[in-house]
């Protein structure tokens, strides 16, 4: 990673803040987008003179090309983008707003689709570069009551896959990398009593970064981070019915908290 130039979004959060300092830390050059300033100014503060900060909308267009242009301006062009932004709303999918429904895939989807196409004439000039999309296991198993996070995170996973194949002659490497649930602030209160009563498995942001680096180093296709989640991933694809009704009874329990106002 010395030298290398990377854009990372969602950097002020609980995975990117995590994966924001590994970076540093391993002689990247980064420039750490994120919508919240006081979490980028924590992240410069952590690190001085080493984080190039941007506070920015990935959903804007203008935000976005300025953010290729000030990190080719900062370090001289760009070698690995990696898409860590997202939000993740819980809840009855017919009784959500519409609103919420649609910012979920403009900052989960559309943002990365968009920050990627950004990225690519720099990347294909020089013919070699990274795109890293973090997903999640709910792009590949859909989950009740997180309708528009998992079509969300299954159309980043569609995207990656076609997207490698697309560049499969040239020097760029398109990876998708998907952790389990994560503790972090993107889950709402009821989220975690939800993950409680379920007895889902969560993991601690440090870890998943650690295997994001990972990842990012061996130039991993894919990698879905945690065990025996990243199993049924690979059951639901041949044997969706079977997974099914193994959630059966996890979907009633959770339906309580899902319903929850508050």
């Amino acid at each position: 990673m010395q030298d290398k130039r990377v854009i990372l979004t969602g950097a002020g959060g609980g995975i990117g803040s995590r994966l924001a300092s590994r970076l540093v830390e391993a002689g990247a050059r980064l420039t750490a987008v994120d919508l919240n300033p006081a979490a980028l100014e924590a992240l410069q503060a952590a690190h001085p003179g080493r984080i190039h900060a941007l506070a920015a909308d990935i959903t804007q267009d203008a935000e976005r090309r300025h953010i290729v242009s000030a990190t080719c301006a900062a370090h001289g062009g760009i070698d690995i983008l990696v898409n860590a932004a997202g939000i993740n709303p819980f809840g009855v999918f017919a009784e959500q707003d519409e609103a919420l429904l649609q910012r979920t895939l403009e900052i989960n989807t559309i943002a990365p689709l968009m920050l990627t196409r950004a990225v690519l004439p720099a990347l294909l000039a020089q013919n070699s570069g990274h795109i890293v999309n973090i997903g999640s296991t709910f792009g590949s198993i859909g989950f009740a009551w997180f309708a528009a996070y998992s079509t969300s995170k299954f159309a980043l996973r569609g995207f990656s896959q076609a997207l490698r194949r697309e560049l499969a002659d040239t020097g760029i490497r398109v990876s998708y990398i998907a952790p389990r649930a994560v503790k972090t602030a993107i889950n709402s209160a009821r989220v975690y009593d939800m993950a409680q009563a379920v007895k889902m498995n969560m993991d601690d942001p440090d870890r998943v970064a650690d295997r994001i680096m990972q990842a990012i180093r061996r130039r991993r296709k894919e990698c879905y981070i945690g065990f025996p989640e990243s199993l049924f991933v690979r059951i639901n694809a041949v044997l969706p019915g079977l997974i099914d009704r193994a959630l059966r009874r996890q979907n009633r329990l959770a339906r309580a908290f899902a319903a929850r106002t508050g």
